[in-house]
């Protein structure tokens, strides 16, 4: 059963915190915040210790939602065991997730669209400026994730 969930993007800042607490908000409005440990990590170093991007607090806001007290924080091999599932944001996330935690014996290891049927990216809003469209892949990917979990 599924109860961990760590969310991953490259800096940790715009879309791995933005699925992380969008996904803390579906859960609580299910009355299963207690159910699930939801985290997220970033698989570079460059923006360890930094609050969400601006762009991620302003969409989460529209939504009621503050990241109070988050910040940037790099997956490390242990959090492998930590975790139920790690799921990436793009193919480069896999790929530094695969080599930061040495593989996936357990499978499991995920993109975030692959809930939603797809093999496409969570749009980067780093490089476009567009939140909007982040915040769309990843309620859909979420809503998937949700299915998947059954609740």
């Amino acid at each position: 059963m599924i109860k961990s969930i760590c969310f991953c993007c490259h800096g940790n800042i715009c879309r791995s915190p933005m699925a992380e607490f969008l996904f803390k908000d579906m859960l609580r409005k299910k009355g299963l915040e207690d159910a699930f440990l939801v985290e997220s990590r970033a698989t570079s170093t460059e923006e360890i210790g930094n609050p969400p991007h601006r762009g991620t607090y302003k969409k989460l806001a529209e939504f009621g939602i503050v990241p109070a007290g988050k910040t940037a924080i790099q997956l490390k091999k242990s959090d492998y065991d930590k975790y139920d599932l790690i799921i990436g944001m793009d193919d480069a996330n896999i790929r530094n997730i695969l080599r930061i935690t040495g593989g996936d014996r357990q499978n499991k290891v995920c993109k975030m669209m692959s809930f939603a049927g797809s093999d496409r990216s969570v749009a980067d809003p780093w490089y476009t400026g567009d939140f909007d469209t982040t915040y769309d892949d990843i309620s859909e990917g979420l809503d998937g994730l949700a299915g998947y979990l059954g609740i």
